[in-house]
């Protein structure tokens, strides 16, 4: 704390004992500067008694605590911007917050952020953590009668899809979490420039774990567990059918691909930096275009794609396209600003659970849906000049590595050879 101004109010030295998580020396003075804001504001209103009894009580029994919103409903401190309930919350509970994408307002909460109205609540303890909800596990017989070979995997690297633009006409529900609103604060601080997002998330299937057939009831079963892996995804970028640079492997819960120079790290995959001494003008042009590309969120085992580039991203997602009741090769068109939730674990565990009663091969047809290819720029399927992904100049193809290593698991318990269940097995 010796970073403290001498100037600084004996209020904001208070609230500032009750910060969370050890900060550098210019974290920790944009921290100050970030409860000094807040104070001010507070101190116009007659709320700043409430703020010190929320933090010091930890409790949730206490006032909101608000201040205005802004137009784009984000707060600049010191020439950063981010949503002001995530700011808080990151300072005095969760040092580690990502994202806005984990916070969930409590129903006692009457100016929470999602209500939109023009006042906002910044009581930290006026919010919750989303909680990565744990999966069943999948009962599987000890052993099964399994094909002498692996049945085909259906692959739709050279079918033509058909195509979809987001929003698709899907109608709200009442249980859909809020349209996450415009702009995020990242771990760097950096935040979206868009004015509106949208999400396209329109419930889930009506999908339960059946219970084992007849045939399977008196089968000594197996509990096989989904174990989260270190890298939660892996990602492989292409230029048309070449696969271009190293596999990147995600292990932030917040991460982006972009079209950028600096070095990758554990937060970036940037696509700028890669040669390819077969790259044609075309692939040239289109790679000035990524931009900022694509957020990738992995949150409450949930998958989010966040479209920051200027262009549309183009996204086929097998399980995204079940939820929507469309075909599973379908290609769905995201606009820049918006973002699509493009896998969800508790349906995975649903299906992999009914997929068990089935047979072997209905187990290892679910290793297509591990896997999600998107592009950037440039779109195909049957309404695009090009109709395959491998046509297209720039396109990234995501693993999810838990889901894979749970069938992988399932299938070996089910009697499978010792190979390896992966996208390209």
């Amino acid at each position: 704390m010796s970073s403290i101004l001498p100037f600084t109010p004996p209020i904001v030295k208070r609230l500032l004992g009750w910060k969370k998580g050890e900060q550098n020396g210019q974290e920790e003075k944009w921290c100050e500067k970030a409860v000094k804001s807040l104070v001010k504001k507070l101190k116009k209103t007659g709320q700043l008694d409430e703020l010190e009894k929320a933090i010091t009580t930890q409790s949730a029994n206490t006032k909101c605590i608000t201040i205005p919103r802004s137009l784009d409903g984000r707060l600049q401190v010191s020439h950063r911007k981010g949503l002001p309930h995530v700011i808080y919350c990151r300072l005095w509970r969760w040092p580690d917050l990502h994202s806005h994408h984990e916070l969930r307002a409590m129903e006692l909460c009457e100016f929470a952020f999602n209500m939109k109205k023009d006042e906002v609540c910044v009581n930290p303890y006026h919010y919750q953590r989303v909680e990565t909800p744990v999966l069943p596990p999948v009962l599987v017989p000890r052993h099964t009668e399994i094909p002498a070979e692996f049945p085909p995997l259906e692959d739709y690297t050279h079918s033509i899809p058909e195509n979809t633009n987001f929003p698709a006409g899907i109608e709200p529900q009442s249980n859909i979490p809020e349209t996450p609103p415009p702009g995020y604060l990242s771990e760097d601080g950096e935040t979206s420039d868009h004015q509106m997002n949208h999400s396209m998330d329109a419930g889930s299937p009506n999908l339960s774990p059946n219970p084992m057939s007849p045939a399977h009831s008196n089968l000594d079963l197996q509990p096989v567990t989904y174990c989260e892996p270190a890298f939660w995804c892996s990602i492989s970028y292409y230029e048309l059918n070449q696969r271009v640079g190293e596999t990147f492997h995600a292990s932030q819960p917040s991460m982006t691909v972009d079209g950028f120079t600096d070095p990758s790290n554990s937060e970036r995959f940037c696509l700028g930096l890669l040669s390819n001494v077969n790259r044609n003008a075309a692939v040239e042009l289109t790679r000035r275009h990524i931009g900022r590309g694509v957020r990738l969120y992995y949150i409450g085992g949930e998958v989010f794609a966040e479209c920051l580039s200027d262009s549309a991203i183009f996204v086929q997602s097998p399980n995204c396209n079940q939820r929507y009741g469309w075909h599973p090769a379908t290609v769905c068109k995201i606009p820049p600003g918006c973002n699509l939730k493009i896998f969800n674990n508790q349906e995975f565990a649903a299906l992999l659970a009914q997929s068990v009663n089935q047979g072997f091969e209905a187990v290892y047809q679910l290793t297509r849906m591990c896997t999600i290819r998107m592009s950037f720029v440039k779109g195909w399927g049957a309404e695009y000049r090009r109709q395959t992904v491998t046509s297209t100049p720039c396109w990234i193809e995501l693993h999810l590595n838990g889901p894979l290593q749970w069938l992988d698991k399932v299938l070996t318990q089910m009697g499978s050879p010792s190979i390896r269940c992966s996208s390209v097995s």
